[in-house]
């Protein structure tokens, strides 16, 4: 009787221990869930971005869909977490899918967040149910160099120098010249610049090395999902060597915006909600 005892006083030890772990377990991302639906959509933001960004999108879903809006560690004010790395945020967003029993959700990811659910679509192929990238390429350096590979035990240790020890002004200055190469509608603009201010400089740095060394053009051979890809309208000018970059991505649907930059949700909004609207309630 005394051994049974103790058994089931280490059984429910060991129950109460599974629910802390699972009640305080850290992402690293901060989620706001919205809406209703069986079906899910994650939206990841972009480099810097706060989950803000899908505010205008997700209103067009939330009738239909639960919506898990992500905003990322270090990022537009969410407190930093070590080993900010694109492998380790990918790797964590489809932890926190299996974690929190979300089937087959949609993922919509924009910039550096498209590369996530390229990424997470490939390496989890039976995970989710479709994509949709807003403006990203599997290897943004191979645009430019397409010959480029990716370095191991790439050393991001000079740009967190550089990045760290920039003043409040110097770090302001180049933002200021930074946000009008990606955005054209100026409302937007000081919403934009505060995000980036608020992010944590340590993991802005990382995380822009890290993804400037990333290389999905192999990988996304194993996506299985349809994948809705929306480009900015200056693309176009380089589709060829989109197309080589796209060339392994056998479930893609391709679709070039025909106005604005880099936030195509903002800059041709109409033209990028009914893309996505058709896409998903299809």
């Amino acid at each position: 009787m005394k051994k049974y005892i103790i058994l089931v006083i280490a059984l429910l030890f060991s129950a109460l221990c599974l629910n802390v772990f699972a009640q305080t377990k850290q992402y690293p991302f901060e989620v706001l869930k919205t809406g209703k639906g069986k079906q899910a959509i994650i939206f990841i933001p972009g480099f810097a971005s706060s989950g803000e960004v899908w505010k205008e999108t997700k209103v067009n879903f939330e009738k239909d869909f639960t919506c898990y809006t992500l905003t990322m560690a270090g990022f537009a004010g969410v407190k930093p977490q070590e080993n900010a790395t694109f492998k380790n945020w990918e790797n964590e967003i489809a932890n926190y899918i299996k974690d929190n029993k979300i089937v087959k959700p949609i993922v919509i990811g924009h910039s550096m967040g498209g590369g996530l659910a390229l990424a997470i679509a490939a390496d989890y192929p039976d995970l989710i149910s479709k994509i949709v990238v807003v403006d990203a390429l599997p290897c943004l350096a191979a645009l430019m160099d397409p010959s480029f590979k990716s370095k191991e035990n790439n050393d991001c240790a000079p740009m967190v120098t550089q990045m760290t020890t920039m003043t409040d002004t110097q770090f302001l200055d180049m933002q200021k010249k930074m946000i009008p190469r990606l955005l054209q509608d100026t409302t937007k603009t000081e919403m934009l610049l505060d995000w980036s201010v608020k992010s944590d400089r340590k993991t802005f740095a990382e995380m822009y090395c890290d993804f400037s060394n990333t290389d999905l053009r192999d990988k996304i051979a194993t996506i299985k999902c349809p994948s809705l890809i929306l480009l900015e309208s200056y693309f176009i000018n380089l589709k060829p060597a989109i197309d080589e970059q796209y060339k392994n991505l056998k479930t893609g649907k391709f679709q070039y915006a025909n106005k604005g930059l880099h936030f195509i949700m903002y800059d041709d909004k109409e033209w990028y909600l009914e893309q996505l609207s058709n896409f998903i309630k299809s």
